[in-house]
């Protein structure tokens, strides 16, 4: 309140600081891989991938939506079988007998992908069969072709996770601009709020690549190194901080405005609001981090980085 410049360029500058680390983040999946040692699924995935190929556990299924029994969708089968034997990454192992119902107009064929179902390897392997090589060889249109499978989930969660962001964030900042202008009949304050609360939304996401992706978290020795941050977390993020943050921020302002309708002194509001509903808002905030704590410390590195 005595130096409100100083107060606002220190607070500002240490969350600009927090946040410029988020031009580098990169999402994905954390897959087995990422599992602490000794785990028994980790220890069983191993065994797998070393003596059988892991693939044959969560295989690419092919499934074929026609008339099987026709001269064209057996050469165009033939020549997906020799395209996934000749592939530039050696990404598929050899694939399992067709299977079809009895009228031979539903087929699934299993091949499996080398590697854990969600690194980049077994991931761009099925990009390349949805969007090179089948359409490349079924072009009869005898049959309608589809992937699927463990990795293809992987692939389709993260290209929804990405796409999703261009309808929540609008969404969400649109609503909140709308109820907090009818709520204090003002567009400072709305406009005010959001920017603060993306600052440390942004803030967030910069420390969390700084903890896991730097590596800053596993050289003080309390949180596992990992290259990306699983898909689901910057969103999951966003309307979690951005609810709890608006919530505190409305309690606040509401503090302020009863306070400046009593006396129609801002300066007397401001220092009220903010001597009446601190310590209030801080034990909350302590709370949330208490909880989320929790996760943070078990050994999981999704559960990790949403602590």
């Amino acid at each position: 309140m005595r130096q409100p410049i100083i107060s606002i360029l220190l607070a500002g500058g240490l969350l600009v600081a927090a946040a410029y680390p988020v031009v580098d983040l990169a999402i994905g999946f954390a897959g087995v891989s990422s599992m602490p040692d000794g785990i028994p699924a980790k220890e069983g995935f191993l065994v797998l991938d070393e003596e059988f190929s892991a693939g044959n556990v969560t295989p690419a299924q092919i499934v074929f939506e026609g008339n099987l029994d026709t001269p064209e969708f057996q050469g165009e089968l033939r020549s997906l079988v020799a395209f996934l034997e000749s592939d530039s990454r050696s990404a598929f192992g050899p694939e399992q007998p067709l299977q079809t119902n009895d009228a031979m107009t539903i087929g699934l064929l299993s091949v499996p992908v080398v590697g854990d179902s969600a690194e980049p390897l077994a991931v761009n392997a099925i990009d390349r069969l949805r969007n090179d090589y089948i359409p490349r060889i079924f072009t009869s249109g005898v049959v309608d072709v589809h992937v699927t499978g463990e990795t293809a989930y992987n692939a389709d969660f993260f290209t929804e996770s990405k796409s999703s962001v261009w309808i929540v964030f609008p969404f969400v900042l649109g609503m909140s601009f709308i109820l907090l202008m009818l709520v204090f009949r003002s567009i400072i304050v709305p406009i005010k709020a959001i920017l603060l609360n993306l600052l440390s939304v942004g803030a967030t996401y910069g420390i969390l690549v700084l903890a896991f992706q730097k590596g800053w978290g596993a050289n003080l020795g309390v949180l596992t190194q990992f290259d990306i941050i699983e898909a689901w977390i910057p969103l999951f993020l966003f309307s979690i901080l951005f609810g709890l943050s608006m919530d505190y921020h409305v309690f606040l302002m509401s503090r302020i405005r009863e306070r400046y309708d009593q006396t129609g002194d801002n300066a007397d509001s401001v220092a009220f609001g903010i001597r009446t509903t601190g310590r209030l808002i801080t034990g909350a905030g302590l709370i949330m981090v208490a909880v989320f704590w929790a996760f943070a410390a078990v050994d999981i590195v999704g559960l990790q980085q949403m602590g």
